[in-house]
């Protein structure tokens, strides 16, 4: 522990004042029992001066110091909500206590005082409550930063921004569809996508590592070369500690979608009402549609799970099951459509040689 640390300046302050104040306590009882004043006084200084010692940062630095590192780490939002709960609620208690000093004493003394800490608490948690509606409350008092910004904001107030998920971040593809310019809003990565992304990085698991690592890298290329805006975002909903879970909520407070590949958060989202934009589906959704009668020429690489089936692969990633196909692996084959067949795992299409 330091000299001058806060903890040993608080211990020599409490010391002194305590033995002051046991030394007068114990000259009081010295003469409410007719003891020597001097002895007395002496002991209970003595008492006060280790009582002082080891109870005074337990009521003042430590408890200070833990409401600074709870303050730190609060949320603005939260924070100003706080701050404007306890004015409104004082400012009602000071006009309340005009007609309370009437009451006869005691009352006219304690009833302001309860209804100052009512009228707080009470202010205080609506505020809470309602924090995230305050905060756009108060984003209308902005000064102007320059028509971007405006228009953005009110993109953001609007619903016109799109959340995205770690998974879709650290998939990539969405660099791709960004610069094809079928999404036109602007895309936010929250704050807590962004520390889950540097955690995943951080991991001792090599493979998680890398994948935490190239999300960190692909979120730095969106921003660069997206033509669309992508943008952190430092809103948060300190209510949930989940990832999933703040991003649903935050999701609904916005009234916009989120972009995702986690089958779980489109499950979740969708239930709770809030719109999913998965690429995976969109991959699906895209890929060719080959009705049956149809020709093409697909590269057997395997054999298939049936006898004497054959086994390839269309641009698209499109499984292509093909009869009679077992002896000519490592070919490319003209084939004609016979059956597509649509499953959880995408789409199938079963053919035979031309």
């Amino acid at each position: 522990m330091p000299f001058f640390s806060s903890d040993f300046v608080a211990r020599l302050v409490g010391a002194v004042l305590a033995a002051f104040g046991a030394a007068l306590l114990g000259r009081e009882l010295a003469q409410l029992f007719g003891a020597p004043t001097d002895v007395y006084a002496l002991v209970f200084s003595l008492l006060g001066i280790l009582a002082g010692l080891i109870l005074t940062p337990a009521v003042t630095t430590r408890p200070i110091r833990r409401i600074r590192e709870r303050l730190v780490s609060m949320p603005p939002e939260r924070l100003a909500a706080i701050i404007v709960g306890l004015f409104t609620g004082l400012a009602a208690a000071a006009l309340l206590s005009i007609p309370l000093r009437a009451l006869p004493p005691p009352f006219n003394q304690l009833a302001p005082l309860g209804a100052a800490v009512l009228f707080c608490y009470l202010s205080v948690a609506v505020m809470v409550t309602r924090q995230h509606d305050l905060s756009i409350f108060f984003r209308d008092f902005r000064p102007l930063m320059g028509s971007r910004d405006n228009g953005d904001a009110q993109k953001e107030e609007n619903g016109h921004v799109i959340l995205l998920d770690t998974s879709v971040i650290i998939d990539g593809r969405i660099t791709d569809i960004s610069k094809t310019g079928f999404i036109r809003d602007a895309m936010l990565a929250p704050g807590f996508v962004l520390q889950e992304l540097q955690s995943i990085a951080d991991s001792p698991d090599p493979i998680r590592r890398n994948r935490g690592r190239r999300g960190l890298e692909l979120l730095n290329i969106l921003q660069k070369e997206s033509p669309i805006p992508v943008r952190i975002t430092d809103m948060d909903v300190s209510e949930v500690r989940e990832v999933d879970s703040k991003l649903v909520a935050l999701a609904r407070h916005l009234h916009c979608p989120i972009m995702t590949n986690d089958y779980n958060l489109n499950r979740v989202a969708e239930l709770q009402g809030v719109a999913v934009l998965n690429i995976n589906d969109l991959a699906n959704a895209i890929k060719t549609i080959y009705l049956p009668g149809e020709e093409l020429a697909v590269k057997i690489i395997q054999e298939g799970r049936e006898i004497g089936q054959g086994v390839g692969y269309m641009d698209d990633g499109t499984m292509v099951v093909v009869e009679d196909g077992q002896t000519r692996v490592n070919q490319i084959v003209d084939v004609v459509v016979t059956k597509t067949l649509q499953t959880s795992a995408g789409r199938m299409i079963f053919a035979r040689p031309s």
